[in-house]
C-alpha cells in the first residue's frame, strides 16, 4: 500500500500521483464504524483460516464463488459481522450443514448463529457470494476490481483494495486487526488464462466447461487487503535469490508479450533484496516465496505476489520524486512495494489510522537503498529531496476506529522524521538494529503505532515520543530559532508541542559540528566558530531554521 494508496504528489507541473488523496475529512457514517471498529459481533471471534474460491468471469465482470472462515472462539455471542461490500451479495450461510438468518447493513452481514459456539473451540462457517463487483475507476487509489485488456487483446484482471478493505472482492472479517494464520486461494478462470495468487501455486486443475482453477496456498499470517487475484496470459521466471534465510525462491510474472522487457529490469529484485535484508533483517516470507506479478495498475504490496505496473522503467513511471536524480537509479515500484513486504505484510497495524508504519518506512526504504547502492550522501540527498512533496495539510495520523487514514505527508514527511530520528540517535550500528529489531520483535504481528514508537525510544535509549507527536500529529515543522553574536549562538524550539526537546546537530566549519539540546526556553552557547557564515543546521534534520537577529 502502495498499500496501501500509495504515493504521493511531484510538484505540480508533473502532475497527481498515488498518494495526492486529501486526507479523509468528511463527517463519518455507521458504515465507517462497521467497516473501522471492533464491533461485538467481530470481537468474540479470531480468524484461523480463510478457504477462499473464487470463479472470475472476465465476459460479464462478475465474481461468484464461496470462503469457508474458520476461527476461534474467545467470546461468548450469538451474531456474526462478515463484511461484503455491495453491489456483491451474499446467496447463503452455512455451518454444521444447516443454512443460517442473516440480515444486512450496508456493507456488512449480519449473521445469527444456531449451534453454541463454546470458548476455546474452532468452528467453520462457509459463506456462498456472487455479483459484478465495484469497479476500480482509478486503480490503485479507489480500490476494487480492474478489468483490463492486454497487449494481445486478452483479459487481464488483478485487484487492489487497500484502504477500502479485501471485503470488495471476498467476504471476511475485513480488519487490519484480524490475519488468518494460513490460507488458501483458489482462482477459478477461463482457460485461455492463468491466475496469480499469493504463496505457492498447490496445483491446477482443468474443467470440462472451459475454465481451470489455479489453487495457491499462503502458509503464513496475511493482511486481509494483501490478498490478490491476477489474471492474465502470464510468462514465469523462476530464480533463486541466496539470502539470509537461505534460497528464496522468486517467481517473476510478466505478461507473455513483456518477458523480453521485463527480464532485465526484474533483475533488480535481487540487489533490492539483498539490501532489504541487511537494514531490516531476513524477507518475512521464505515458506512462501517472492512474486513479482505485473499487474494493471502501478503497483501494490500484495504479500509474497507483489503488484508491478511501473512500465519496465526506471523512477516512478519514469520520473523522481526526489528530483535529484538518484531516483531514477532504479524502479520505484520494485523497492517500495518490496519494502512493505517488511513494514505493512510483516509489521501490519490494527487501525489504518497508524498507516504510517506502513508508508513512512517504505518511503524511507527508498533513500536506505540508495545509500546502500551509491552510499550514505546519496541517501541522504534524495530523502531530503523528497520534502519538497511535503503539504502539512494535516495530520498524518488519521482519526481511529473509522476506517480513516491520515494525510499523505506519511511518505515524504513520514520518512523525513525516520531521517531525523536516525540522526537524533547519532549511531547507525544502534540505528541498523532498531530496523531489523522491529522486523523480529513483530515478525508476523500485529502492533498499534504506539508500540513502535516506544520500541525505537527504549532501543535508542532516548525520548521520543514528542519527536513522534510533533511530526505525525500536527502539521508544523520544528522551528530552530537562533541569534548570533560572534561566538555566541542563542537558540530555543518554536512552533513546536509543549515539552519538545529534539537534540540537534548544527554545523560551524566544512568538517565539524556541534550536538544541541534546544528546548522552547531560549539558553545560549559559545561555538567554536570563525566564520558567522559557515555556521547552518545539519540538513539531516527535517526543521526550519529561522534566524532572529
Amino acid at each position: 500500500m502502495i498499500r496501501t494508496a500509495l504515493f504521493l504528489a511531484l510538484a505540480a507541473a508533473v502532475g497527481p500521483l498515488a498518494t495526492d488523496a486529501p486526507a479523509q475529512t468528511s463527517s463519518f457514517t455507521r458504515a465507517d464504524t462497521l467497516r473501522g471498529s471492533t464491533t461485538p459481533e467481530r470481537a468474540w471471534w479470531d480468524v484461523v483460516f480463510y478457504d477462499l474460491h473464487v470463479a472470475i468471469s472476465p465476459s460479464d465482470s462478475t465474481l461468484r464463488g464461496w470462503n469457508a472462515i474458520t476461527y476461534r472462539v474467545t467470546g461468548r455471542s450469538r451474531e456474526m459481522q462478515i463484511d461484503l461490500q455491495q453491489p456483491l451479495g451474499v446467496d447463503s450461510v452455512v455451518q454444521d450443514g444447516r443454512p443460517l438468518r442473516f440480515r444486512r447493513d450496508g456493507h456488512a452481514f449480519f449473521v445469527r448463529l444456531q449451534s453454541g459456539q463454546k470458548v476455546g473451540t474452532r468452528r467453520t462457517l462457509t459463506v456462498y457470494y456472487q455479483g459484478k463487483p465495484r469497479v476500480a475507476e482509478n486503480p490503485p487509489w479507489d480500490g476494487g476490481l480492474i478489468w483490463a485488456r492486454g497487449p494481445e487483446g486478452a483479459d487481464w484482471v488483478s485487484t487492489a483494495c487497500q484502504g477500502l478493505g479485501a471485503s470488495v472482492w471476498w467476504p471476511n472479517k475485513d480488519s487490519q486487526a484480524d490475519e488468518p494464520d494460513s490460507q488458501r486461494v483458489a482462482l477459478t478462470v477461463p482457460d485461455s488464462l492463468q491466475a496469480v495468487g499469493n504463496g505457492r501455486l498447490r496445483g491446477v486443475e482443468r474443467g470440462a466447461d472451459g475454465r481451470t482453477t489455479y489453487e495457491w496456498f499462503v502458509s503464513s499470517p496475511i493482511n486481509n487487503y494483501a490478498v490478490s487475484a491476477y489474471v492474465g496470459r502470464y510468462s514465469q521466471i523462476s530464480e533463486t535469490f541466496e539470502g539470509e534465510g537461505g534460497p528464496l525462491t522468486l517467481g517473476l510474472w510478466p505478461l507473455s508479450a513483456h518477458r523480453d522487457s521485463a527480464r532485465p529490469q526484474f533483475a533488480q529484485v535481487h540487489p533490492v533484496l539483498r539490501c532489504f535484508e541487511r537494514w531490516f533483517g531476513p524477507y518475512p516470507w521464505y515458506r512462501d516465496g517472492y512474486q513479482l506479478v505485473e499487474a494493471p495498475h502501478l503497483g501494490m504490496e500484495h504479500q509474497s505476489a507483489v503488484a508491478y505496473g511501473n512500465g519496465f522503467v526506471n523512477g516512478y513511471r519514469g520520473q523522481d520524486l526526489s528530483g535529484t536524480g538518484w531516483g531514477l537509479t532504479w524502479d520505484f515500484i520494485i523497492v517500495h512495494e518490496t519494502a512493505h513486504e517488511w513494514f505493512g505484510n510483516n509489521i501490519t497495524t490494527a487501525d489504518i489510522a497508524d498507516m504510517w508504519v506502513h508508508e513512512s518506512f517504505a518511503n524511507y526504504s527508498e533513500s536506505l537503498y540508495t545509500e546502500c547502492r551509491y552510499g550514505p550522501a546519496a541517501g541522504a540527498e534524495y530523502v531530503i529531496g523528497t520534502r519538497r512533496l511535503v503539504k502539512n495539510d494535516a495530520p498524518i495520523v488519521g482519526p481511529f476506529g473509522l476506517n480513516a487514514r491520515g494525510s499523505g505527508d506519511m511518505y515524504p514527511k513520514g520518512g523525513n522524521m525516520l531521517h531525523t530520528i536516525r540522526h537524533v540517535i547519532g549511531d547507525d550500528g544502534r540505528w541498523v538494529g532498531i530496523l531489523r529489531g522491529l522486523n523480529a520483535e513483530f515478525r508476523h504481528r500485529i502492533v498499534t503505532g504506539r508500540q513502535v514508537q516506544e520500541y525505537i525510544s527504549a532501543q535508542a535509549g532516548i525520548r521520543l515520543d514528542k519527536v513522534f507527536q510533533q511530526y505525525l500529529t500536527t502539521t508544523r515543522i520544528p522551528a530552530f530559532e537562533y541569534r548570533l553574536e560572534g561566538q555566541r549562538l542563542s537558540f530555543r524550539w518554536a512552533g513546536v508541542v509543549s515539552g519538545f526537546d529534539m537534540p540537534l546537530r548544527v554545523r560551524v566549519s566544512a568538517d565539524s559540528a556541534v550536538r544541541l539540546a534546544p528546548t522552547e526556553t531560549w539558553q545560549s552557547v559559545a561555538l567554536p566558530l570563525k566564520h558567522p557564515e559557515d555556521f547552518r543546521v545539519d540538513p539531516n534534520f527535517y526543521v526550519v531554521a529561522r534566524r532572529t537577529d
